[in-house]
């Protein structure tokens, strides 16, 4: 029987059909992969440990499914239509991937079609002569004085208007998701450093809600394509998942453009006048000559998602994790009230004056405890590389031209192997030495900033800010979960937000009303 276009169009747009679809080409696929492998002995392959389609039904907590993988099996493979797809938490294999042999691990053809709908040709999604001409102009920039300044007074001012929104709810009780808040002040954060653009999505602009609300979706809907195979029918009819990402899409260029136009004729209208001058990302970019505005739009929207997303999701976790150990949370109090000399009389503006880099270098546990968030909730959970040339990583086994080679930052902060019997505790002391101070890890054991060449350029830029937050809030407020026995997961996306958000209660620490 031949199916009609409608009848194709609803048997293709209903869920259980599509899993039915899936589950036999992975078995077709299975079925073929041993028929022309199974008389191959010579080279060692890492051992199977089930297919995408595993990761299809474990979606929800696919991190913690393959957390579980990697307990069993260390570095294992999943089997798919088109490619192996090994996934690794083996520091020596991390480490050779991304830094010993980097050239052949990149984000290849299957990566850029996945991303490249959402974050065009950016630094997190393009390999040769575009990423390194990125990275080049990206790593002066994060390195310049002026916009390490500029961007220390931008994250003060957006925490002291994030505390006066907290001093709010304490002084009336009421609960509040402080993952929203985060994320929106962080939003306004990046926008002023990345565009020179006042958002206010924190003063409760309808404009820049609906743009992170379209992110966040396409975000989501993003990852989804690395489970679902049939994806590119999807998109080309126009049907479920995918037209809701093209509908999330249009938004957000229509948001993006517009914004890049505007500040493409404010540069234009600068010129030679210093007191226009502005200090944002996008303006240094339009200064190198680069007008293109997809050009533009890809390399800010990427931006957006390292300067934004990560860090909001970060202070989550650690806000949540400070929730259930209240002692830490005392203990980084104490510091910050140490090193900032704080006194009940101080109002916020003049408590963010206060946190300058010196003072802030002299807090060191609280460095610590942000950095334990990472290693337990790092803001990307699982980063994969395309092998371009058959090899042999350093655990012995073989890898082919072709195959998904993923490293995971987030089952790596599990491993017992890793971090010792207490691995899934929350112990910032892991970080100090006997004197109290940071010590850093090497970057392929803690992998929440990558390593190598594609090491995390904007590592400096987020703890700055994740510290001036963290300090200025927990120098001012206590917090508490709103349900101690509520259950706290994260969303699969493309970074790890909480679920649903994260509902907790502030009450003023020093008795004072700050607004």
């Amino acid at each position: 029987m031949i199916l009609s276009n409608m009848e194709l169009m609803g048997f293709l747009s209903n869920p259980t059909s599509f899993t039915v679809v899936a589950a036999f080409a992975v078995t077709l696929f299975i079925l073929t992969f041993f028929k022309v492998f199974a008389g191959k002995k010579k080279q060692r392959y890492h051992p199977i440990a089930g297919t995408i389609f595993n990761q299809l039904l474990n979606f929800n907590r696919l991190h913690d499914y393959m957390t579980d993988l990697s307990a069993k099996y260390g570095t294992y493979r999943l089997l798919s239509p088109f490619r192996n797809e090994v996934y690794t938490a083996d520091p020596a294999n991390v480490e050779y991937i991304l830094k010993t042999n980097f050239p052949n691990y990149g984000k290849g053809w299957h990566n850029y079609s996945i991303l490249s709908d959402l974050l065009g040709d950016g630094i997190f999604t393009v390999d040769g002569e575009k990423w390194r001409h990125q990275r080049k102009v990206s790593s002066y920039e994060f390195s310049a004085k002026v916009l390490r300044d500029f961007s220390s007074v931008v994250f003060r001012r957006n925490a002291v208007r994030l505390a006066q929104k907290l001093s709010e709810a304490a002084t009336s009780n009421e609960i509040f998701d402080i993952q929203d808040l985060f994320m929106k002040s962080t939003l306004d954060s990046i926008f002023k450093v990345g565009f020179g653009v006042e958002l206010d999505s924190m003063g409760g602009s309808t404009e820049g809600t609906k743009f992170a609300n379209a992110f966040d979706d396409s975000s989501a809907l993003t990852l989804w394509r690395y489970v679902d195979i049939l994806w590119p029918i999807k998109k080309y009819l126009n049907i479920g998942s995918e037209a809701a990402l093209r509908k999330n899409l249009k938004l957000i260029d229509s948001f993006m453009y517009k914004l890049i136009r505007k500040r493409i004729e404010q540069n234009e209208n600068s010129t030679g006048d210093v007191s226009l001058k502005k200090d944002d990302i996008l303006t240094r970019f339009l200064e190198l000559n680069e007008t293109d505005p997809k050009y533009l739009r890809d390399i800010v929207l990427n931006f957006l998602v390292a300067g934004r997303d990560t860090t909001a999701t970060t202070l989550s976790w650690f806000l949540y994790m400070l929730c259930k150990h209240p002692h830490i949370q005392e203990k980084i109090a104490e510091e910050v009230k140490k090193a900032t000399d704080m006194n009940e009389n101080k109002s916020f503006d003049e408590f963010a004056a206060s946190l300058t880099e010196e003072n802030l270098d002299k807090m060191q546990y609280l460095f610590a405890a942000l950095t334990e968030t990472l290693r337990l909730y790092p803001a990307v959970a699982v980063d994969g590389k395309i092998c371009f040339s058959d090899d042999t990583l350093p655990d012995g086994y073989s890898v082919k031209k072709g195959d998904m080679v993923a490293y995971q930052p987030y089952v790596m902060g599990r491993m017992k192997f890793i971090w010792g019997e207490d691995a899934k505790e929350f112990k910032p002391e892991r970080w100090l030495n006997e004197d109290g101070v940071f010590q850093q890890e090497s970057p392929s054991k803690f992998t929440a900033f990558q390593a190598g060449p594609r090491i995390c350029i904007g590592k400096e830029f987020a703890y700055r800010q994740m510290r001036i937050f963290s300090a200025l809030l927990l120098g001012c407020f206590v917090f508490k979960l709103s349900d101690e026995t509520k259950p706290v997961h994260y969303r699969t996306m493309l970074n790890l937000h909480i679920d649903g958000g994260l509902y907790i209660r502030a009450f003023h620490r020093l008795g004072q009303k700050n607004l």
